[in-house]
């Protein structure tokens, strides 16, 4: 199979004007908040925690938490004041970087903590244990929250610790969407990405595979199927669409990555339903078995068909009953005064509309631009440059006019940046 070093490795840019008014949606990127809003009536003394009493917490320990502390840190309301409480054993983390580069074998140099500590996702500072600690930062690392007391704004872990807070903040993102146990769910083999302990289940397999069935058609399915074709695995995409990541790409777009993967030796199935996992003799997964009938061969299935909100014991907060996750305004503030929600937890208003642009076929870039009454309303860049990323939210933010006729005859993705920059009033430079 071809080297997987350059062309399947990809690096997406994604940024999306957020309308407040319109209905809801899901995302996953957090937002600064305004250090207005935040204070509630509980207050606490700045230089220490001895008595158990947080003036701000946030639960969760994702990219919404980290990037969410660098605004605290931000606007000096951090020191002595913050306290972070997460189930996991590590500071906030970019969770996308474990379906990406952390699944590479060892000579493909692969990401590996603390390389990817928030926020060097964005270009920002890399927030190691010792940023947080140096910041005055309070840290709980291993420590879900099992319960919340509204009345009292008080926390408790599943340890029993109580946590008293003035404000809080629910980053707790989201858990792997399984196939039940009757189908096969459970069986060993079978995966599914969230957290570090996930990431390294799956690269044992990938050390011995032979066969890699991806079920699911999104990001994970995607990013999963490019880094099995870098261990030199014969992989397989299943999804019950006509393409792949019908919720973003367009057509057309989504042939152009098919292609590529196809170049190097994916296969996929679209259009399929699965029945079940079949098991082996000695209990590991074999292959995946479709409505049809047929049974596709696999040692290692990975299933990315989607996530639900971690809501937790924060279900009484409110919830949106359409997607499931907790129900926040355009400042991601909840129906109780004081509790904010961020990241992939919260029901934010999101709408994805309007015309595309697509420039470029992998050459080595692509990109998408949405445009609606004439103003670009988002982007999705493919393999840019660090300086063409950080031109994105800018864009999306201003939402700026744009000629389109223009747009469409640039003959190379570099040229549509400098027409979409220009439309800000700003020199072109990428």
């Amino acid at each position: 199979m071809a080297s997987i070093s350059n062309a399947l490795s990809l690096k997406h840019g994604l940024s999306l004007w957020c309308p407040q008014s319109t209905p809801v949606n899901r995302i996953s990127q957090p937002s600064s908040v305004s250090s207005t809003s935040f204070r509630r009536r509980f207050s606490v003394s700045a230089s220490s925690f001895a008595n158990e009493n947080r003036e701000f917490v946030i639960v969760g320990g994702g990219n919404a938490a980290g990037y969410a502390a660098r605004t605290f840190v931000e606007h000096g309301m951090a020191d002595g004041k913050l306290c972070i409480v997460s189930k996991e054993a590590y500071a906030p983390y970019e969770r996308p970087a474990l379906t990406k580069g952390y699944l590479f074998p060892l000579e493909k140099k692969p990401a590996r903590l603390p390389g990817f500590h928030t926020c060097v996702g964005s270009g920002g500072e890399r927030q190691t244990p010792e940023w947080y600690k140096e910041k005055g930062i309070e840290m709980l690392h291993e420590y879900p929250v099992a319960d919340i007391d509204i009345e009292k704004q008080t926390l408790r872990t599943n340890s029993g610790k109580l946590l008293k807070y003035g404000s809080l903040i629910i980053a707790t993102g989201c858990t792997a969407s399984r196939f039940p146990d009757k189908i096969g769910g459970h069986l060993p083999g079978v995966h599914y990405v969230r957290d570090v302990a996930d990431a390294n289940s799956l690269i044992s397999s990938l050390e011995k595979a032979k066969k890699v069935v991806v079920v699911g058609g999104g990001y994970i399915g995607m990013e999963v199927a490019a880094a099995a074709v870098a261990w030199n695995v014969d992989t397989t995409i299943i999804f019950p669409e006509d393409h792949l990541m019908t919720r973003l790409f367009t057509p057309s777009l989504a042939q152009k990555y098919e292609q590529l993967y196809q170049d190097f030796g994916v296969k996929f199935v679209k259009g399929a339903s699965i029945k079940n996992l079949e098991a082996g003799s000695d209990g590991r997964v074999v292959g995946v078995k479709l409505e049809d009938g047929s049974i596709i061969e696999a040692d290692t299935v990975v299933v990315g068909i989607g996530a639900k909100p971690a809501v937790g014991p924060f279900e009484n907060v409110g919830l949106n009953k359409t997607v499931g996750g907790i129900q926040v305004d355009g400042l991601f503030r909840t129906s109780i005064p004081g509790i904010f929600a961020i990241g992939d937890v919260a029901a934010f208003p999101l709408k994805v509309f309007g015309e595309t642009v697509e420039i470029g076929n992998f050459d080595p870039k692509v990109a998408t631009f949405w445009i609606d009454s004439g103003k670009l309303n988002g982007v999705l860049l493919e393999s840019g440059s660090p300086e063409e990323f950080q031109l994105l939210p800018k864009l999306a933010r201003s939402q700026p006019s744009i000629d389109k006729a223009k747009l469409q005859k640039a003959s190379s993705v570099e040229e549509a940046l400098e027409i979409a920059q220009a439309s800000l009033g700003v020199k072109a430079t990428v």
